[in-house]
């Protein structure tokens, strides 16, 4: 069975990347086959990239408080890109009542920090194992 494909990528114009870098390196060391896009990324790319590269999740890590109209601008991104069936996720600096307007914008699962990377790696082996749709 191959592994999972998972993009980690930074959109908007925050520079720190710490957090997503650990997460790619979790992720890969669990098993998954992971694909660091970087930082300051557009969400029209995040998505163009996942289609090429035939990723099963999107994990965006936000750190600069806009984290609700960029998981919305990607999720938009992602479905006009024909990837409806690619799971998002988005982890960082994001508050409790943020989870569900994150949800609502696309994402299958919300991280905040403090999210155990166990936690993490284990949420994210439930999602991929979700069929995806036809």
């Amino acid at each position: 069975m191959s592994p999972v494909r998972v993009l980690v990528g930074k959109p908007g114009l925050d520079g720190h990347d710490r957090g997503a870098k650990l997460v790619a390196r979790a992720l890969r060391d669990a098993g998954f086959e992971v694909i660091y896009l970087g930082i300051r990324q557009r969400p029209e790319t995040i998505a163009a990239v996942a289609v090429q590269e035939d990723v099963r999740i999107v994990g965006l890590s936000i750190l600069s408080g806009a984290h609700v109209a960029l998981t919305k601008k990607t999720a938009d991104a992602l479905r006009a890109a024909g990837a409806d069936d690619v799971l998002l996720v988005v982890g960082g600096t994001i508050p409790k009542r943020d989870v569900a307007k994150l949800e609502k914008a696309g994402a299958a699962a919300v991280y905040p920090t403090g999210t155990a990377i166990e936690e993490l790696v284990e949420s994210m082996r439930s999602l991929s194992a979700v069929p995806t749709t036809p």
